[in-house]
């Protein structure tokens, strides 16, 4: 299914937790929340059932870890129930790091920015909906599990001479840089837990690194450093949808 009006010459795929938005913020007052409500231990079932769930799923699902806290039992707890309305009532705006929406009007300028997300069909969508995101991109939202296994389906959504890819997670740069080569340009934002725990000496270095998600504005050579556009092979052809 083609997405996109007509096929770009650049599309950015801008990851959201932790790239766009502080999601461990989120985590942290989550965990706060749950001691309150359940103490620690039923904030260690949590975590527990949350980290199963994610091991079998592939993408982080909150609201099917809050039922491991129930049980076989009858629910009568009105602190227990209260703690879907925090997951899904979370005022996510106030996570958006400081210089995403300048960031994503920059990329307008260059190409498409599109938001690529790992998550949920429920939550994953809402969070980003509250958060303003989804209007900063018009709704250009692609939902994945495993994102590196999509690149043919994100292709086909969104056809493009080049992409660049904005992550935190330098591990799937470099498996997207092995999958798509020179019609890749790899952007590393250094934010969040997953940044801080990288084994960076180990991995393919990312085309840029930023600091924050900010600094996408003030690069100084603009287009042709974000694009690295010498990479780019002059003769490659934007990919279409098949017929």
């Amino acid at each position: 299914m083609l997405i996109g009006d007509a096929a770009s010459e650049v599309v950015f795929l801008f990851d959201v937790d932790n790239t766009l938005l502080d999601n461990d913020r989120f985590s942290q007052d989550l965990d706060a929340a749950l001691e309150h409500a359940v103490g620690v231990v039923g904030r260690e079932r949590y975590r527990a059932a949350y980290d199963a769930l994610r091991e079998r799923h592939g993408y982080a699902d909150y609201l099917g870890a809050l039922q491991a806290l129930r049980g076989g039992e009858l629910v009568d707890d009105p602190a227990l129930m209260r703690l879907s309305d925090f997951v899904l009532d979370y005022p996510f705006a106030q996570c958006v790091y400081p210089g995403t929406l300048d960031a994503l009007a920059h990329a307008a300028t260059l190409g498409l920015p599109v938001l690529l997300s790992d998550g949920d069909l429920v939550f994953q969508p809402r969070k980003i909906h509250r958060a303003g995101l989804w209007d900063a991109v018009q709704g250009r939202l692609l939902l994945s599990v495993h994102k590196e296994r999509m690149l043919d389906a994100v292709q086909r959504a969104y056809p493009a001479r080049h992409y660049v890819v904005v992550d935190d997670k330098p591990t799937l740069l470099q498996a997207i840089k092995e999958q798509l080569g020179t019609r890749v340009t790899t952007v590393f934002v250094h934010q969040g837990h997953y940044a801080r725990e990288a084994d960076l000496e180990h991995l393919q270095p990312p085309d840029l690194s930023l600091a924050h998600i900010g600094e996408l504005v003030g690069l100084d050579t603009g287009r042709d450093v974000l694009l690295h556009r010498s990479l780019v092979l002059a003769g490659e052809s934007i990919p279409t949808q098949p017929q």
